[in-house]
């Protein structure tokens, strides 16, 4: 456990995705006065507020919400560009004395947070474009094969069908003559030392979240999600862009293409999201051992031990305020 925040300090919450994150965040930014900012990767995209279960504009002008849909969904963003923003948002945070509330489910995100980050610099833009022609021409078993020859530690641990990942290292190779490995031993500091901040990682009942994340996606359709997809579809925006591979972005553009039912697309970014719940339980356990893991009912005696006061309960308005249905 880390030191107890004082009115710098920050505080983490993490979990799966659905496990009430954000609703724990909101109501201790009202106890407390703190601001949250947001760490989750696809919820930066102002492109995706329904389908990424981004807080309502109700919930954001309950307290001060930072990092949530500031970024278009053409900018290929990174855990990198994300601590840029993010160290200034928490220098402005520290400047007005009150607690910094991350809250998110991207694990490197997190990781780059508390641990830093490789010093990877920008790639210019022809560079990537150039290795993405070549994606599309050549194919990614292509790709892989030559990555094989110029970073074969990079190559050996991706999956030869990881298209993304692929073309990323040989961008990296491209840009700068050296491998990611290579970039990876030059690390930025983290903007967390240890010491800094408590972190919690909520871990809520493997059935009861899955039966809560199909209930959300189906409510997420009823709120506009396919409406939303069809926007962003009309953008004609490079598939390979992270804002192109959120959760139940691809079934959904495959049902307006009419390739498939829209069942099967619901089916589809349901499962997709309850694999990807699965792999953050099975990431942060072995990647962040620093995190307190917190059944989300005992949450409220976790944050005692952390946040002075905090076992008076919070506010009685936070508990008619919209975040108590939340799930995310």
């Amino acid at each position: 456990m880390n030191s107890q925040p004082g009115n710098n300090n920050a505080v983490l919450i993490a979990g799966p995705t659905a496990s009430g994150k954000s609703a724990l965040a909101l109501e201790l930014a009202q106890k407390t006065g703190g601001v949250i900012i947001n760490a989750d990767s696809m919820q930066v995209y102002r492109d995706l507020r329904v389908i990424t279960a981004r807080p309502t504009p109700e919930e954001e002008a309950l307290v001060p919400h930072r990092l949530y849909g500031h970024v278009d969904a053409a900018v290929n963003f990174s855990a990198g560009a994300w601590v840029v923003d993010a160290a200034k948002v928490l220098s402005e945070v520290r400047a007005q004395r009150r607690p910094p509330i991350f809250v998110g489910g991207s694990g490197l995100y997190f990781k780059a947070l508390t641990r830093g980050l490789s010093a990877v610099p920008p790639i210019p833009v022809d560079v990537r474009e150039a290795v993405r022609a070549r994606l599309e021409r050549d194919g990614v078993e292509a790709l892989h094969a030559e990555l094989a020859r110029r970073d074969g530690a990079a190559a050996e641990r991706l999956r030869p069908r990881d298209r993304t990942r692929i073309a990323r290292a040989l961008e990296v190779v491209e840009a700068t003559g050296r491998s990611l490995s290579d970039w990876h031993r030059d690390g930025l500091p983290p903007l967390l030392p240890p010491g800094t901040f408590s972190a919690l990682f909520l871990e809520p009942d493997r059935d009861a979240l899955y039966a809560r994340i199909d209930a959300r996606f189906d409510a997420m359709l009823k709120a506009g999600a396919l409406q939303e997809v069809e926007r962003l579809a009309a953008r004609k925006l490079d598939c390979l862009l992270p804002a192109m591979k959120a959760h139940g972005v691809p079934a959904l553009m495959a049902h307006l293409k009419g390739e498939i039912a829209l069942e099967e697309a619901a089916a589809i970014g349901r499962a997709d999201t309850r694999h990807y719940a699965k792999r953050q339980f099975t990431w942060f356990r072995h990647q962040l051992p620093e995190f307190a893991w917190v059944k989300p009912e005992a949450a409220g005696e976790w944050l005692s031990t952390v946040i002075p006061g905090w076992s008076e309960g919070p506010d009685p308005e936070s508990r008619d305020s919209p975040m108590c249905n939340r799930t995310s």
